[in-house]
């Protein structure tokens, strides 16, 4: 979502937004459904920069597989 200039101030609580003439809503919206846009790109920023660090599970080679079966639609293999 783009940021849009606030037109005016109707109420204390409620402002006119400018949106294009493709946005097909009303432009006077509650105060509190507006955020300032540089807080969005800082909070979105913090979220790509978190990185998660998962250890590396051990992993084996299968020798044989000796029986199969189905437990809860599920494959399960004895090996």
């Amino acid at each position: 979502m783009k940021p849009y200039q606030v037109k005016g101030i109707i109420l204390t609580n409620a402002i006119e937004l400018d949106f294009p003439s493709t946005v097909k809503i009303h432009p006077v919206v509650n105060v509190s459904r507006v955020h300032r846009y540089k807080d969005q790109v800082e909070s979105q920023k913090k979220k790509r920069l978190a990185l998660v660090i998962i250890e590396a599970k051990k992993e084996y080679e299968v020798e044989k597989i000796l029986n199969k079966k189905k437990f809860r639609e599920k494959d399960q293999y004895l090996v």
